[in-house]
């Protein structure tokens, strides 16, 4: 049942993403609070709590691994 769950919400997520908007809440994530990484990523804090990161290169969003939080 889990894995079913995954497999219905995974492509909602991506097209969120590729929307710029967050997976949990919806909201814009250049609204979200930014701060510069070391390899010249954001790191973007959602109003909701989720943190993500943003490529400005590619124009790409993605969630955040454990390490990078």
């Amino acid at each position: 049942i889990n894995f079913m769950f995954k497999n219905v919400i995974a492509p909602i997520q991506a097209w969120l993403l590729s929307q710029g908007r967050c997976v949990g809440c919806g909201k814009e994530l250049k609204a979200g609070k930014a701060s510069k990484l070391k390899d010249g990523t954001e790191k973007i804090a959602c109003s909701c709590g989720r943190i993500f990161v943003h490529d400005p290169k590619s124009n790409k969003y993605r969630r955040a691994l454990l390490e990078e939080v």
